[in-house]
């Protein structure tokens, strides 16, 4: 008997000194996407929505990477890649100051002369913010504006040579604190 009651306050005692798990809620902000949103050129407050648009990102050396960013988790095809809408929301390093896309136009397209890319490249600083011991840190970004570029093309690295379909690229938030508002607005 003595040996069942010494064994149940041990195992009392053990369940006290256990803490809670900590797990990050997942309404807590994490470290915030880039949002971009797409409109009219011709009518500069009308949304307008991209076609099969796949956003590549480039390695230090400007190579593409093998993949590109997802924008639909439910799917298992290619068409995980493609973004059909008027905003995306896009990573950015948090390790780096810098970060360069291929945005593709109609990638999808069987016609190669409907395929449009244009190569972005975003600097930035970053600066990362202590959550929770859950959660842990959360990077948040700053774009540098770029005063060497044409005023109408600030980002726009390399049109190619079936032009920019991208005509105006307007910076409306130069810092990124969350996704709950468009940082950049492209105009097409």
């Amino acid at each position: 008997m003595k040996k069942i009651v010494a064994f149940l306050l041990l195992f009392t005692f053990g369940l006290s000194s256990c803490e809670k798990d900590d797990i990050c809620d997942p309404n807590t902000p994490t470290t915030p996407r880039l949002v971009i949103s797409f409109y009219d050129n011709a009518d500069a407050n009308l949304p307008r929505k991209v076609t099969n648009l796949k956003v590549v990102g480039k390695d230090k050396d400007g190579n593409d990477l093998p993949t590109g960013v997802v924008f639909n988790e439910s799917s298992t095809t290619e068409t995980k890649y493609y973004a059909n809408g008027t905003s995306i929301s896009i990573p950015l390093k948090t390790n780096e100051n810098t970060a360069t896309f291929s945005f593709i136009y109609n990638a999808a397209s069987t016609d190669p002369t409907l395929i449009n890319t244009d190569v972005i490249r975003f600097d930035y600083t970053h600066h990362d913010t202590y959550v929770s011991r859950a959660c842990g840190y959360k990077t948040t970004f700053t774009l540098n504006p770029f005063i060497t570029a044409p005023p109408s093309q600030p980002y726009i690295l390399n049109p190619g040579l079936d032009g920019a379909w991208m005509r105006v690229i307007n910076v409306e938030q130069f810092n990124i604190e969350s996704e709950n508002e468009t940082h950049i607005k492209i105009y097409f």
